[in-house]
């Protein structure tokens, strides 16, 4: 770990209550009332917090009405306050909302539409489950292979997030050091294309994997599942394709299944496939799904092939009382309809591509930035205190997204250094949001690094 990366455990870019006695009195009564009331566990972005009243599209905006750019919020995927979303929910809230144990249209409609987009196994013959979280989604998957397999053996990446229930927790490493991982939970490096040959990326990981799942079931028990975002997000974000093909068939091989986490990755995010997962070539046993799927309404849920879900679905029951109710499937039809309508993905591989390649430029006129990557709006960008030696500058990236967020451009960092800006905001990110962002990150830049912008 570089000298300049925060302790495990502490939150990328949190607000340090530490430096509460910095900030303006009105700012400060608002912090001390919301530790106050919501307790210690609760974190905010940013040395400089930001307070926020509404939001349209790409736009937040405060008390004040001063204009932020959400470069960041993946939640809200096709805009905040969508009108299409809003209208939807408020029609369906004003007309029927209970649970999934009535026969009911819409869930069936949207299952329908949504199962062929997964492609093989999942399209042919494969079911929806319905959750209200990610968390709760992937929960439920583990629940399900765990059960399949009859073994209790998870392998995630180093980093991982999955989730804050008490299993999901327990396989996500990026919640640090001081959150338990599981028993039978193991760790493989996730593919690190920057600093090492994107040709062996895929091999190198199937064999981590193979080890681990080999060393569970020498302990006792086995492998009931492999996970991974497939465009590892809380690991830096790494997107060389095809990588987890062969990771997918060490998985097999051991017995367990393989659960692609989409949370992050899924519903046209990365621009050249409606899901991260088919950028490998492979199908997925299940699928996960959450965030962007309501475009903030909390729905979520799992596709999964039949024979996995066979004995799970005779032995014991799902039952979630507001997962898949009306409303929710009535937020996430409206979003699908508008990524299919509104020519979403097409959008987002064009803008993703070109802040990408004005990126990349300025990484010719700043020798901080060690690497550009990423596939369509989710984009990744490594500082460093020097190129050659690609040492991660966890204190770069922290300058950099409060400098952002002082011209009003909302951005994050990630990693396991926290030296990589995370750049992920809605999919209708437009090209003046994008000149925006690329202008004051800048901008930015040239304050920090001495340069002219």
């Amino acid at each position: 770990m570089s000298s300049s990366s925060p302790p495990r455990g502490k939150m990328v870019n949190a607000f340090n209550p530490d430096a509460i006695d910095a900030l303006p009195a009105e700012t400060r009564r608002a912090i001390e009332r919301r530790m106050r009331l919501l307790g210690p566990a609760y974190r905010l972005f940013y040395q400089d917090p930001v307070q926020v009243s509404t939001g349209r599209g790409t736009r937040l905006f405060d008390r004040e009405g001063r204009e932020y750019l959400d470069a960041y919020n993946n939640v809200a995927s096709v805009g905040h306050a969508n009108p299409r979303v809003v209208e939807a929910v408020s029609r369906q809230m004003a007309t029927l909302c209970t649970h999934t144990r009535y026969i009911q249209d819409g869930i069936l409609d949207y299952a329908e539409q949504m199962l062929p987009t997964f492609g093989g196994w999942i399209a042919a013959a494969g079911h929806m489950m319905f959750t209200c979280t990610g968390s709760e989604a992937n929960d439920l998957a583990m629940r399900i292979a765990k059960h399949h397999t009859g073994r209790h053996g998870i392998i995630c990446t180093a980093e991982a997030y999955h989730g804050n229930s008490d299993l999901t927790a327990s396989f996500s490493p990026s919640l640090g050091a001081q959150s338990p991982l599981g028993t039978w939970v193991r760790r493989v490096p996730a593919p690190d294309s920057w600093r090492s040959d994107p040709a062996t990326l895929g091999q190198k990981m199937a064999e981590a994997v193979a080890e681990q799942a080999w060393l569970l079931k020498r302990h006792g028990d086995g492998l009931a599942a492999f996970i991974a975002d497939s465009l590892f997000s809380s690991d830096g974000i790494f997107a060389t394709p095809e990588v987890l093909r062969p990771v997918a068939e060490a998985v097999r091989a051991a017995g367990g299944l393989f659960v692609a986490d989409e949370v992050q990755s899924g519903f046209a995010r990365s621009g050249d496939c409606f899901w991260g997962f088919q950028r490998h070539g492979i199908d997925p046993d299940i699928v996960t799904m959450g965030k962007p799927m309501g475009n903030g309404y909390p729905v979520a849920g799992i596709a999964v092939v039949p024979e996995v879900v066979e004995r799970f679905g005779r032995d014991t029951r799902y039952f979630n009382t507001f997962g898949g109710n009306g409303v929710a499937i009535a937020a996430a039809q409206a979003v699908f309809d508008v990524i299919r309508d509104d020519g979403v993905q097409d959008n987002v591989r064009r803008i993703g591509a070109l802040i990408r390649d004005r990126l990349s430029a300025l990484a010719e006129r700043f020798e901080a930035i060690g690497d550009v990557r990423g596939a369509g709006l989710y984009i990744g960008v490594e500082m460093v205190t020097d190129r050659a030696t690609r040492t991660p500058d966890a204190d770069a990236a922290t300058r950099i997204v409060n400098g952002l967020r002082a011209r009003r451009v909302l951005i994050s960092a990630t990693g396991p250094e926290a030296n990589v800006l995370k750049i992920r905001p809605p999919l209708v990110f437009s090209e003046a949001d994008a000149d925006w962002l690329l202008a004051e990150t800048e901008n930015v830049l040239a304050g920090i690094y001495g340069q002219t912008a």
